[in-house]
């Protein structure tokens, strides 16, 4: 086996990108990085009536917007079948597998004995070959399947890089099949070919895999192959404790994005699911790399928490520079039918609001107005915007309409004269003002904002309370 470590992600292209998956590929390639190694793509597409073009697209497009740049493929085990074929020959010719003529109605009747019997459902090797065993005759017209000759005696074992020791008795693994009837190889054996041919050298799954593993080994083993080092992660729980699904919401990485996150913070957040470093809630991707290591995953279930991502998310965008902010919130701008033709300049109206935004769509709805001024909410109308307001709002405007210059501390100046001439206290002026310019209680710093919003717009839009 080559020194350089080698990791790989192969999904299934059977639907999206998810959370598990994405934390798994998140894992090898940081692993690999981390090393100096090379990360591979492979898509595990043999599953022919449920893979599809739309669903690889949705796997590249997760692992693009993740940044989990990938250092040889994408891989496709359809385009690979004359090799996996090629293979299986060279183990029938070896006696590392033979062929097998059972029925689906013999195995389903040798099921149901099995399961009368309360004996664990399993093929009995009536086709496999054996010193001093007779086969009978191939049946005319059935086409044999092809299957793995499994060792009887001894274990099959491995130090598994998260879970520790695990050992299978080989008694307990049948000759499981490796080509079907119509030729096509099936998973098991494919996964063992890719990573034997790739050179794969760290395999970071999902233990739903753990099952798979001593087959797997144990043909590596028939073909003289290396075996790789094997680490299954721990499912992800929900925020209730049970197994993620659909159910617990976006579970698609895509969705993700959509729903406002920025990548570095789902990566950041992903991280954390079953991996630590000390009490670090907060790093980047670099420092994550440099950090990285398989002795720090947790055997134990991650538990998926949306009020932490939420945190983080805000953190990142806090942090973000405000040019890379405007630029995603002037994409989802562009996609509400948001013209920004007039208006003051994106970055600058993002980094007065970056610091109260949760996620990208409700910092694209808190910049709205400054390019798309909208009808006052009625309620905050009659709350807010009375005879006594309304009349500040116009002293106000004369004195913002004489400044002769348009900056934060004029401004500031201005909004002081009306409050002391009016007799007000700065709530219950700056609320009006909120309410008659972008029709929200709440915005930042008032005089702030109205640097930036722009003389011309802040008195065409006071002008419409007259």
């Amino acid at each position: 086996m080559t020194s350089t470590v080698r990791t790989r992600f192969a999904p299934s292209p059977t639907g999206f990108l998810h959370i598990g998956g994405a934390r798994t590929a998140l894992f090898s390639w940081a692993y690999a990085r981390h090393c100096g190694g090379k990360f591979v793509l492979r898509i595990e597409d043999t599953d022919l009536a449920r893979s599809t073009p739309e669903a690889v697209q949705a796997i590249l497009d997760g692992m693009a917007w993740l940044g989990l740049d990938y250092d040889e493929g994408p891989f496709y085990q359809t385009k690979r079948m004359d090799r996996y074929k090629e293979v299986i020959q060279q183990m029938l010719a070896a006696g590392t597998a033979y062929y097998c003529y059972t029925s689906k109605e013999e195995l389903d009747a040798l099921r149901a004995g099995q399961e009368a019997r309360k004996e664990k459902p399993r093929y009995d090797g009536r086709w496999r070959p054996e010193a001093g065993k007779t086969l009978p005759s191939p049946p005319a017209g059935v086409e044999p399947v092809v299957r793995f000759r499994n060792p009887r005696e001894g274990a099959v074992a491995w130090d598994d890089l998260v879970k520790g020791r695990i050992e299978f008795a080989n008694a307990e693994l049948d000759d499981f099949i490796i080509a079907r009837a119509d030729g096509t190889p099936t998973y098991n054996f494919c996964v063992v070919v890719d990573d034997w041919d790739m050179g794969i050298t760290h395999v970071i799954r999902g233990d739903d895999h753990v099952n798979n593993t001593p087959r797997q080994i144990n043909v590596l083993a028939a073909l003289g192959a290396a075996v790789p080092r094997y680490g299954h992660l721990s499912m992800i729980l929900g925020d209730d404790g049970a197994k993620l699904s659909k159910r617990h919401g976006a579970v698609s990485v895509m969705q993700y994005r959509d729903d406002g996150y920025l990548p570095d913070a789902v990566v950041n957040y992903l991280a954390r699911l079953g991996w630590s470093h000390g009490d670090d809630e907060l790093f980047s991707r670099a420092r994550f790399v440099e950090w990285f290591n398989l002795d720090h995953i947790t055997p134990s279930a991650a538990q998926f928490n949306t009020d932490k991502l939420n945190w983080l998310n805000a953190q990142y965008i806090k942090a973000a520079g405000d040019a890379d902010l405007a630029r995603e919130v002037g994409e989802r701008l562009d996609a509400r039918g948001v013209g920004r033709e007039g208006g003051p300049g994106l970055a600058a109206v993002v980094a007065l609001y970056k610091e109260r935004a949760g996620n990208l769509n409700d910092l694209a709805e808190a910049v709205t107005p400054f390019y798309q001024p909208g009808e006052i909410p009625s309620g905050l109308a009659e709350k807010h915007l009375g005879a006594l307001a309304r009349a500040a709002l116009a002293g106000l405007a004369a004195r913002l309409e004489a400044l002769p210059v348009w900056e934060k501390d004029a401004i500031s100046r201005a909004i002081k004269d009306a409050l002391k001439e009016y007799g007000l206290k700065m709530p219950q002026l700056a609320i009006p003002l909120r309410v008659a310019l972008f029709g929200v209680e709440h915005t930042p710093s008032v005089d702030a904002v109205l640097e930036t919003f722009g003389r011309e717009r802040t008195l065409q839009t006071l002008a419409r309370l007259r």
